[in-house]
């Protein structure tokens, strides 16, 4: 039996109940006990469930409710003998997730396998058995949720059951939404274990169940779950929220007084609406009192008011009404219709003050999207059934909902398809762990519109927050390694961008060989799909990581076999006597430049190209030019000239340029490489040619590299023309 199933019926104190009914567990145990009553008969401990479910399915007939029948008496003697702590047969278990599912709308091939769910685990009931008594999608329901033994898996047994979990919600839903009904009562039962198990499932439930309930909008679940969790990992805050809960409670209701003024302003424009009051859970006003700084708050801080309406123009015909007669705080009001959020949720959000001065915050919804906001992908029934009949889905999740999700499908969302795919990639439970929680920490999503030769090509979902490291990867995959650069709403932009919702995206690839990523890119990146392949690249490729980066390498030198010579400087000559002449490493004249000198301490005579800044300022500084010239007899070799390429910056790019010098049969004296600026860098290269003539021939093959888009000579203009 599963250590977190055989846990106290005693709920955690003070946890909410949010809608979702209570079932006497004493007397279904004892119903459990006695077994059915009758072969054709419902027995007494289902009755109350059957009767939720038809309540929510019309539709079930009497070869639904026989199923669920069979499913229980199967349930009832596979368990017989086994108990729960708090002393009640552990069939009250199985019975209670299934009707938390059956009062959310769960269909009857859920609840089916909701009674099963822990058979298979626990008792001596195979798949197989599953699979020829009520066929392959429930036997598929139940092995999705079945845990992994640690007899088997050791301490990966956790991560791993849910990666397996996960993978199965991939091509059924259905598999999650029972396990967080089964995590919620579990929850509520938790009072028996020892503190730190306590905190233990807590700290996972928070981690992982609850953004998983919120990425598929199951708002009944979550709510509660948060309270739970609340409650054992902070029970002192949770205590006084509680208190400041009971307390309001105690006192004039303010909300209901604003409720009542809204109901009748409805009824005047002829709007057909039901008003009511939805209390703030435990969390939620733990959450308004953050965001207060701690200040105290009002009667109306303690809940919000739900206006429900027939039709999506109902919606905005009741907004039109609040803000006309109420005053609206415009920074409150948000369109989760005309854009749902990635978890299926649709509400029109706002904030009203009445004459009186007291602010209420406002839902505004239909129906359907009620519904759909309560039991999130509960309330879509069949994911089978939806790919069938695609246009049946359209209609219950609504036209604007179903092309937001891109897929006919709408319960199997892309953040899902995102974390299958990166999953794959991580065989390392640890791994997995890690990235699985650091995933589901993302709980916002935004749309950004991927362009390519300034033309749209469709758009992609991404955590908020990403940047365009994690665009490549989403796109692009293992050759998101090749990502060189970026435009965002056109502009180049450093790879470290962090898009926003609605921006453009053009991604700019380099498919050369020696194309991959920095170590810096792990700090640009937030997805586990981008962070699992930049760290398996960098491991693989230890030798080139990193080496283009200026933070920890200013000033590099590398040296190479044709300039490692160091031969003499070439030679000008000048018409003062006795006097040494230099060539100013400024700009590293070469000959045929034109050149002028100037007298520095010691006497000896700087050369400069005449187009050098330096020149300028020392004549301006009224300083004397001295003529030289270079020499008829410049030696054959030995040409030193300061060249500077400006590019995208990306791994590998001092590596490429400087192969790339070498191949000309130039020697590199020194190079430099600045700090990016907006994802653009500027390297220096001091060279020594074999000829003058030579350099007009490398520029040209440094601009050849990928992401070099200029190269000048040193202290001319950045688009200086080709040599």
């Amino acid at each position: 039996m599963s250590a977190d199933n055989a846990v106290d019926a005693d709920r955690s104190a003070g946890a909410p109940r949010r809608g979702l009914r209570r079932i006497d567990l004493l007397r279904l145990g004892r119903a459990a006990l006695l077994g059915p009553s009758g072969r054709d008969r419902v027995p007494d401990a289902i009755e109350h469930l059957t009767k939720v479910h038809r309540a929510r399915h019309p539709e079930a007939g009497p070869e639904a409710i026989e199923t669920l029948r069979r499913a229980y008496v199967l349930a009832e003697s596979s368990h017989r003998g086994q108990m729960r702590k708090s002393g009640e047969p552990y069939i009250t278990h199985p019975l209670a997730v299934t009707l938390i599912l059956a009062e959310l709308g769960a269909e009857t091939t859920t609840l089916t396998a909701s009674l099963l769910h822990d058979t298979v685990e626990d008792t001596e009931v195979t798949l197989d058995q599953v699979r020829e008594e009520f066929g392959q999608e429930v036997s598929y329901l139940v092995d999705g949720v079945t845990k992994l033994e640690k007899v088997d898996y050791g301490a990966a047994a956790e991560p791993e059951t849910f990666r397996k979990m996960l993978v199965a919600t991939g091509n059924d839903v259905r598999v999650m939404s029972i396990k967080l009904a089964d995590r919620l009562h579990n929850m509520r039962t938790l009072g028996v274990m020892r503190p730190e198990k306590q905190v233990r499932i807590a700290k996972v439930t928070r981690d992982v169940l609850i953004p998983l309930a919120e990425r598929l909008g199951v708002q009944a679940l979550k709510t509660e779950l948060e309270d739970l969790v609340f409650a054992i990992l902070h029970p002192e805050e949770h205590a006084r929220t509680r208190a400041m809960i009971a307390a309001n409670a105690a006192g004039p209701d303010l909300l209901a007084a604003v409720a009542e003024d809204l109901r009748k302003v409805l009824r005047e424009a002829d709007i057909a609406a039901e008003v009511a009051i939805r209390p703030r859970h435990a969390v939620s006003v733990h959450r308004v009192l953050l965001k207060r700084g701690g200040a105290e708050l009002g009667s109306c801080d303690f809940g919000r008011l739900l206006v429900v309406v027939a039709e999506d123009a109902d919606c905005y015909a009741v907004l039109g009404e609040l803000h006309t007669c109420f005053t609206p705080v415009i920074a409150e009001f948000k369109d989760f219709i005309a854009a749902p959020k990635f978890n299926l949720y649709q509400s029109l959000h706002t904030a009203v003050a009445d004459e009186r001065g007291r602010i209420a915050e406002v839902l505004v919804r239909t129906r359907r999207m009620h519904r759909v906001a309560e039991a999130g992908v509960i309330a879509l029934g069949d994911p089978h059934a939806v790919e069938e009949t695609p246009q049946a889905a359209e209609a219950e999740l609504g036209a604007t909902a179903a092309e937001t999700w891109g897929r006919v499908d709408p319960t199997q969302p892309g953040w899902l398809a995102r974390l299958l795919e990166w999953q794959r990639d991580a065989p390392d439970p640890d791994t997995f762990w890690s990235a699985l929680r650091d995933d589901l920490a993302q709980d916002r999503e935004i749309t950004v519109f991927a362009t390519e030769s300034g033309e749209s090509i469709g758009t992609m979902r991404l955590a908020a927050g990403a940047s365009c490291v994690d665009a490549a990867y989403a796109v692009h995959g293992e050759a998101g390694h090749q990502c060189v650069g970026a435009r965002v709403n056109g502009r180049l932009a450093p790879l470290g961008t962090r898009l926003r919702d609605g921006d453009t995206l053009q991604l700019l690839m380099d498919d050369s060989a020696t194309s991959g990523p920095d170590a810096d890119w792990l700090e640009h990146a937030i997805t586990p799909a981008a962070r699992i392949a930049i760290t398996r690249w960098l491991t693989q490729n230890p030798a080139t990581a990193g080496e283009d980066k200026p933070a920890s390498a200013p000033a590099v030198r590398p040296a190479h076999a044709a300039g490692q010579a160091r031969a003499a400087e070439p030679v000008a000559v000048t018409d003062l006597p006795h006097a040494t002449v230099r060539l100013a490493r400024c700009c590293t004249p070469v000959p045929p430049d034109g050149v002028t000198g100037f007298v520095i301490r010691g006497g000896t005579v700087a050369v400069h190209r005449v187009e050098c800044p330096s020149t300028a300022r020392m004549v301006t500084a009224g300083r004397a030019p001295v003529p030289v010239r270079w020499r008829d007899d410049s030696p054959a070799n030995g040409f030193r000239a300061t060249v500077l390429a400006e590019a995208l910056s990306r791994p590998r790019l001092l590596a490429d340029l400087t192969e790339a010098i070498a191949a000309q049969g130039v020697g590199i004296v020194s190079a430099a490489v600045e700090p990016p600026q907006e994802h653009r860098v500027r390297h220096t290269y001091t060279v020594e040619l074999p000829d003058p003539q030579a350099l007009a021939v490398l520029m040209r093959a440094m601009r050849s590299v990928p992401g070099v888009y200029d190269v000048y000579r040193a202290r001319l203009a950045v688009t200086a023309a080709q040599p």
